[in-house]
């Protein structure tokens, strides 16, 4: 088994020292070894779990929900419809979250329009034509 020293950690997962400090302290991050020295060091498990996180973060998903998806995923397999659940309702709300982003990409894309025309340029052109 591969370990990474939390300098490592962060580069590959991509959050901080201090939030994967934060994350441990929590309650998102569990049983993450130690080595000879008493230094944490983490696991390719730990950085799929990581992955995830991010994932989940990334998406929107408040620490409250990561922390309860969390004590989910500990509780083993007899969790897994309660994951399921809890994963379906954050991927609905992030469906409308994407609908409305693609509302509001339309009424930009409108606007550049406008001031396209309005300024005489062509699509695709960045200065007005000769």
């Amino acid at each position: 088994m591969t370990f990474y020293s939390p300098a490592e950690t962060a580069e590959k997962s991509g959050f901080s020292i201090d939030t994967l400090r934060y994350y441990e302290k929590i309650g998102l991050l569990s049983r993450i070894a130690r080595n000879g020295s008493g230094r944490r060091v983490f696991s390719d498990d730990d950085l799929a779990w990581l992955g995830m996180l991010r994932c989940l973060r990334e998406t929107g998903m408040p620490i409250s929900e990561m922390l309860r998806y969390a004590e989910l995923a500990r509780g083993g397999e007899e969790t897994h419809q309660e994951r399921m659940e809890l994963l379906k309702e954050h991927d609905r709300r992030v469906e409308e979250r994407i609908a409305r982003l693609c509302a509001q990409q339309g009424r930009i894309k409108a606007k550049i329009e406008y001031y396209r025309e309005s300024s005489g340029l062509r699509p695709g052109l960045s200065a007005a034509p000769r």
